[in-house]
C-alpha cells in the first residue's frame, strides 16, 4: 500500500538503528526520503546500497542538525527543487554519558545542540515549507529519560524533556495550518544507539521492561509512520510511549 506516494520526508539521523527503520518503511509506502546523517560515510553507504532498488526517491546528504547556517542551505537546496515538504521526522541523537559533577561541559553542550536545538533548526526551516501548502507532518524521537531520569544521562534527560516542551508549543503555533507536531517516545529498543552498555546492565533493564524484552526499530516506525499518515490528523501535541509499559 503505497499511502506517501507522491510525499517528501526529511529523517534526521536516517541511516541508523530507528531511523534508518523509519526511512526504510516510508520508501516501502511511496515516500521521497531526503535523509541526513550526522558523520558515519560508512553507514550511510552501506544504506544507500541496500535501498539501490528505490532510485531517486533516497536522496541522503551529510548535515550537522546543529549547525544553524549549513541546515538554511539544506533547507534552501530543498525549497528551489521541491517547493514544499510534507514530513519532518527528527530523530538525531547522541548520548555522552557521565553524572553531573564530573561531566564535561563540551559533553552537556554537544547532547543539547545535537538532540534539542538541532530538533528547533530543523523544524524552524521545516515549518515554512509545509505552511506554502498548509499541510505538514512533525514527529520528534524524544525518550522516556525525559521524566524518568537515569543517573549519569542528565544531558540525554534535559535535552530529550525539552524536545518534548518544543513540541507543546510549536504543536499549537502551526495546528490552524493542518500541521500537526508530535512525539514518538521508545523505551529500550534493540539498536547499536545502546549497544555500548554492559550486559550486566542490559539485563537489568530488560527486567524493568514488563514485555521483559527491548522493542525493535520497526515496532517504533510504525508508530511513527501513524503519526504522518492521514488516519493521524486529529493527533497534535501528543506524546506516544512505545515502552513495553515502562
Amino acid at each position: 500500500m503505497l499511502e506517501f506516494e507522491g510525499k517528501k520526508a526529511v529523517v534526521t539521523g536516517a541511516t541508523r538503528g530507528i531511523g534508518k527503520a523509519i526511512s526504510e518503511v516510508l520508501l516501502a509506502r511511496g515516500a521521497t526520503v531526503i535523509g541526513l546523517y550526522g558523520g558515519n560515510r560508512t553507514a550511510a553507504e552501506t544504506f544507500a546500497g541496500e535501498c539501490a532498488p528505490y532510485g531517486e526517491r533516497l536522496r541522503l546528504k551529510r548535515l550537522d542538525v546543529s549547525d544553524y547556517q549549513a541546515a538554511a542551505g539544506f533547507f534552501a537546496e530543498l525549497e528551489e527543487e521541491f517547493e514544499t515538504l510534507d514530513m519532518l521526522v527528527n530523530c538525531a541523537g547522541i548520548r555522552r554519558d557521565g553524572v553531573l559533577a564530573m561531566m564535561k561541559e563540551d559533553d552537556w553542550r554537544r547532547v543539547l545542540d545535537v538532540n534539542l536545538t538541532g530538533g528547533y533548526i530543523m523544524a524552524k526551516f521545516a515549518v515554512p515549507l509545509m505552511m506554502k501548502q498548509k499541510f505538514g507532518r512533525i514527529v520528534f524521537i524524544t525518550s522516556p529519560m525525559g521524566h524518568l531520569g537515569f543517573p549519569g544521562q542528565s544531558n540525554y534527560a534535559a535535552s530529550k524533556a525539552g524536545q518534548i516542551g518544543l513540541m507543546k508549543s510549536l504543536s499549537k503555533e502551526v495546528a490552524k495550518r493542518k500541521i500537526t507536531v508530535n512525539c514518538v517516545s521508545p523505551g529500550f529498543i534493540d539498536t547499536d544507539f545502546i549497544g555500548d552498555l554492559p550486559e550486566a546492565q542490559v539485563k537489568e533493564y530488560k527486567k524493568m521492561v514488563p514485555t521483559g524484552r527491548f522493542g525493535t526499530p520497526t515496532e517504533v516506525a510504525e508508530a511513527v509512520l501513524f503519526l504522518l499518515g492521514d488516519r493521524a490528523a486529529y493527533i497534535n501535541g501528543a506524546v506516544l510511549e512505545i515502552t513495553g509499559g515502562l
